[in-house]
């Protein structure tokens, strides 16, 4: 354990920091913490999240409202708070909604804070290998595509869900959320691995994480890139390979703990958490459960 747990929640480090959430009198704040623990951004926000491209999104209160905004890595307020609903930036864009009588839909801004593509989507992804995944229309007739940085269509709306590529791919779902299958696509559009999955993580270090069976009885496992599973579903909750590890949740999700195995499936850290976190930057955020107390800490490998 290389910082102690004592938060409410802690998330993975990016860009050297980390955003943590702790009691302050009878409300909980967010802030950032370093590496060493040491708090470089006090706790002020209403919620937070990480870091990306130098500019970490933070609800702020202003008066009796909230709204969301961008901050820089010294805590200051460079994108003013306006927004219902924000994204992390990615490929210098973030995703933006603001609810209002004319729109209600999703646009994305710059790092200046320019809207750059007009809100005209029910629901986006980040931008990921220059694409983002968005949805048009609503309902049953509610279609995913992907749009360029431009905004442009470049895969056409026809997918009954979409997310952000990864390593080339992009997982896409076909039929409903309650019996449909994920498969992934490449970047013109192309089905290169058949819809068959019931939940999925996205690719990284070659592989992705994906669930056979629904969530009660089904099991996460890993597949490489042509769809062939290198690692056989076997755990009951995962997260991607980074640096060489993956958390896995070994037992039930009521009582299982959580561990890390390497790309042959072995067991390199032992399960023992209560929930982990992906490696980044070196370390893990790990929750520790006692009968005493139920915090965040952090571990490196």
């Amino acid at each position: 354990m290389v910082i102690d747990p004592q938060f409410e929640f802690a998330s993975s480090f990016s860009d050297g920091l980390a955003a943590v959430q702790v009691i302050d009198g009878k409300t909980t704040k967010w802030g950032f913490i370093d590496k060493q623990g040491n708090v470089v951004i006090k706790p002020q926000f209403e919620f937070a999240t990480s870091f990306s491209d130098g500019l970490a999104p933070a609800r702020i209160v202003e008066g009796k409202t909230a709204k969301w905004g961008f901050i820089d890595k010294e805590g200051k307020t460079v994108i003013n708070p306006q927004f219902d609903l924000v994204g992390s930036f990615a490929d210098g864009l973030a995703a933006v909604k603001i609810n209002d009588t004319k729109t209600n839909k999703w646009g994305f801004i710059d790092k200046d804070g320019k809207m750059v593509i007009k809100p005209q989507f029910e629901l986006v992804t980040p931008f990921s290998d220059g694409l983002a995944a968005v949805q048009i229309g609503s309902g049953k007739t509610a279609k995913w595509g992907f749009i360029d940085k431009q905004g442009n269509m470049v895969i056409k709306p026809q997918f009954d869900r979409g997310s952000p590529f990864s390593e080339g791919l992009a997982a896409v779902r076909q039929g409903n959320e309650k019996s449909g299958k994920w498969g992934f696509i490449d970047k013109q559009g192309n089905m290169v691995i058949k819809p068959q999955f019931d939940d999925f993580l996205s690719f990284s270090e070659g592989l992705a994480s994906v669930q056979i069976g629904n969530d009660k009885s089904g099991r996460w496992g890993f597949i490489d890139k042509q769809g062939k599973t290198v690692i056989a579903p076997q755990f009951n909750s995962e997260g991607g390979f980074i640096s060489g590890l993956a958390a896995v949740q070994a037992g039930d999700a009521a009582t299982g703990k959580w561990g890390y195995i390497d790309k042959q499936g072995s067991m390199v850290i032992k399960p023992q958490f209560a929930q982990s976190s992906d490696f980044s930057e070196g370390v893990a955020a790990v929750r520790v459960r006692s009968k005493t107390s139920d915090s965040w800490g952090y571990i490196n490998r």
